[in-house]
């Protein structure tokens, strides 16, 4: 690789300030080139309110894209057709239509494509995707708990068509359970529990089977107040594995192990310098395909109406 690889941020909101900005900052094969946001600025860099006047005028530089879903189809073709190199933030578009059309015309041009997602990279999961491989895992259960006030205050899109709702941080549950646990996993029931004032669901239960014989819940709720709880429990006949903290934390049989720190978008750029390198991508979109197929067979529940 001939120097660092220039980056611009696109969307400078808190994921893009609390991980991204330090993660390139750390990272020697990346120099951030730029940031686009219509209200947040980065200093030292040159700043643009628009992506179009950024393709234009901006720097040749791949780009980071960390807008809500909702709008990213027409960023990523736009940043497609200049030649980019793309990484983008979970849940890497609104519907699978969406995803299937940036995968396909970043394939036609010849750019990366990165659809990242974080918590694959959590210093337990690859640990627990060894200890599944060896064994013929009988029930894995999903408790995906948080308080939404906390993680996304005021931020109204996640509750408007294409804003996923709980899914936003349920997707990361989901992204786990299909790199440890990869094959077939089919949705079988769901309800989702949807506010009265919003279009998605604040919270969801899901029934699941994996390799047409692995019975999969998940719960996931995002009116949890006080401690939060991000637990994936997986038996194996009389083992059990516990993914804890988002898979920060491994339990086997009770025994905490040693994973190490977290290294999450440390561990995205690392992996995004090395498809730049190769010039290679990596789209899986499984996880995204259970949110879809849990909308399309979930029964909606009426909640009471959410007030940030």
């Amino acid at each position: 690789m001939a120097g660092p690889i220039p980056i611009a941020i696109v969307g400078v909101g808190k994921i893009a300030r609390d991980q991204h900005l330090p993660a390139i900052a750390a990272n020697p094969d990346f120099l951030l080139a730029a940031a686009i946001s219509r209200q947040g600025k980065v200093e030292g860099v040159p700043n643009f309110t628009d992506f179009e006047s950024f393709l234009r005028d901006g720097p040749v530089a791949a780009v980071a894209l960390c807008t809500p879903p909702d709008v990213r189809v027409a960023m990523c073709l736009a940043a497609i057709e200049a030649g980019r190199d793309l990484l983008i933030e979970k849940p890497p578009a609104a519907t699978l239509g969406e995803i299937e059309t940036i995968i396909a015309a970043a394939k036609a041009r010849g750019v990366t494509l990165f659809t990242t997602w974080h918590s694959r990279f959590a210093p337990a999961v690859e640990r627990a995707r060894i200890w599944i491989a060896a064994r013929n895992v009988t029930r894995l259960d999903i408790i995906w708990r948080e308080d939404v006030r906390r993680w996304h205050p005021g931020q109204a899109w996640i509750w408007l068509p294409g804003g996923f709702g709980v899914f936003d941080p349920g997707i990361n549950a989901l992204s786990i359970l299909t790199h440890i646990l990869p094959g077939p996993i089919h949705v079988e029931a769901a309800e989702l529990d949807v506010p009265s004032n919003a279009f998605t669901a604040i919270a969801a239960r899901l029934a699941m089977r994996a390799r047409g014989t692995i019975p999969l819940t998940a719960d996931f709720d995002w009116r949890q107040e006080g401690p939060q709880t991000w637990s994936i429990v997986v038996e194996a006949g009389s083992e059990r594995m516990e993914l804890l903290m988002g898979g920060a934390e491994l339990l086997i049989d009770g025994r905490r192990l040693d994973v190490g720190p977290e290294q999450e978008y440390p561990a995205i750029y690392r992996r995004f310098a090395r498809l730049v390198s190769a010039r290679e991508s990596d789209t899986d979109i499984s996880p995204l395909r259970i949110v879809a197929d849990a909308c399309l067979k979930g029964r909606q529940v009426a909640t009471d109406a959410f007030r940030d």
